[in-house]
């Protein structure tokens, strides 16, 4: 065997072994996230099979039983409209439910991004201890918006989104959702264009606020006040495995990108030296030329099949794993809205308790305040109730959310690893199967 014949041989053994164990160093990264009570079941067939019928990717089903309820709803047919910085995207969304309070079997509307944020906020607004499901964020480059990559991503987020929302018990009966699912493009661009929340109140009550907030920092800074703060262990310990599973999940997503940039960049390598050697073979024109020219060929071929799969690796490997980072931080939202309806209810609590000293204080010295100081405690004891009331239910379905959402990671997070490893196993058999077709050819030239 030439020299020329050895490196090649040597060139193809250590690109099949690299390609062999990089694999399990990726996994070892990615160990933490298991002990985030990750346990995927050994049959995973038998979990793809509940995924279609659960709240999973699709999370509701495409070819429902009609004598059972159901709410399915697809996110199709991206296209873009209008130029320059008006440009948009616009998603055909189809339902199909028998739900009765529904219009009818089949809807079919049009929706652009902003109407699934509109949605999202809503939902955040009036479901409180809810996870609400999180959406694909902007594209922070202008050039990547409108190709054909980040625009199916989004359509497949988007198209998760809404059925994550539809296939939820208490979600799905929401009126917002009924209007996004069935209203004409006019109804929905004037409800968008309804200002909300802070961004409702006049500049004098932003100022307001923005002063409360500053007194309440520096009383906090100063040590006059400290932040009341919810003492439950088992809240705690919620809290922390959220935040545990945030940086897992990240450090996870991290790699996985890297992965998906590396195949694209073998494969790049390979498409490039494909065509080298090809040249380098017709420049030959004996056996070794021939050779070299179908080393060329399989690189080359090598190099679609990397392309493949890193686009593979990235739609079903490295974007599940950004969408459990984003559940994750809407799952953080939640925890805040908790954090706030406690300090309301103490807060409340405490003003109730001093209104009734000063009651008491007014009923012994008969003053003519009385009447106007127990009308003023009625309204706040009944206030303070219903923050307590607010408060109460928000643990409630926090518990529940949580037992929920840790039910469907294990399930996504085990076929997203499953996709994984039999691509990877897919492709290194093809890696070794080409290489190993061209030994034979490339001894010959060698024994010649």
């Amino acid at each position: 065997m030439t020299m020329v014949d050895r490196c090649l041989v040597s060139w193809a053994s250590t690109l099949t072994l690299f390609l062999l164990i990089s694999q399990p160093l990726f996994i070892i990264l990615l160990l933490p996230l298991w002990r985030c009570n990750l346990h995927v079941d050994n049959n995973l067939c038998v979990m793809e099979q509940q995924r279609t019928l659960s709240s999973g990717s699709s999370l509701s089903p495409r070819s429902p039983s009609p004598s059972q309820p159901f709410l399915s709803v697809s996110v199709t047919d991206p296209v873009k409209l209008g130029n320059g910085v008006q440009a948009y995207i616009s998603y055909r969304v189809i339902t199909k439910t028998n739900f009765p309070e529904y219009q009818g079997p089949e809807k079919i509307v049009i929706r652009r991004y902003s109407d699934f944020v509109w949605l999202r906020d809503r939902l955040f607004e009036k479901y409180k201890g809810i996870f609400i499901p999180p959406i694909p964020e902007k594209s922070a480059v202008e050039k990547f918006r409108f190709s054909a990559e980040f625009i199916e991503m989004r359509r497949q987020a988007l198209d998760i989104f809404v059925n994550r929302i539809a296939s939820h018990h208490e979600l799905q009966q929401s009126d917002d959702l009924r209007t996004f699912l069935q209203a004409e493009e006019e109804t929905m661009e004037r409800l968008r264009s309804q200002e909300t929340g802070i961004f409702k109140k006049k500049p004098s009550d932003l100022m307001q606020i923005f002063k409360d907030v500053q007194s309440k920092v520096s009383d906090v800074v100063l040590g006059k006040e400290k932040p009341v703060e919810e003492c439950d262990p088992e809240y705690e310990k919620m809290k922390h495995y959220i935040f545990e599973l945030e940086n897992h999940l990240a450090e996870a997503q991290k790699h996985a990108y890297r992965l998906v940039k590396r195949h694209r960049e073998l494969g790049q390598s390979l498409s490039d030296f494909g065509k080298a050697v090809k040249l380098l073979g017709a420049s030959e024109g004996n056996a070794l030329g021939k050779a070299f020219s179908e080393l060329g060929m399989k690189s080359e071929i090598l190099s679609a099949k990397l392309q493949k799969e890193a686009h593979q690796l990235l739609m079903n490997f490295e974007e599940p794993l950004k969408d459990y980072v984003r559940a994750v931080q809407s799952i953080k939202a939640t925890i805040a809205e908790r954090a706030n309806a406690f300090r309301r209810q103490c807060e409340l609590a405490e003003t109730m308790k001093l209104k009734e000293i000063n009651l008491d204080k007014l009923t012994l010295i008969r003053s003519d305040k009385v009447v106007e100081a127990e009308h003023e405690y009625k309204e706040l004891k009944a206030e303070s109730e219903q923050a307590t009331k607010t408060f109460e239910t928000i643990v409630k379905l926090m518990n529940e959310e949580i037992g929920r959402f840790q039910e469907q990671k294990t399930l996504d997070m085990g076929i997203a690893f499953h996709e994984f490893a039999k691509g990877q196993a897919r492709l290194a058999n093809s890696i070794a199967d080409a290489w190993r077709s061209l030994l034979p050819k490339l001894e010959a030239c060698s024994s010649s």
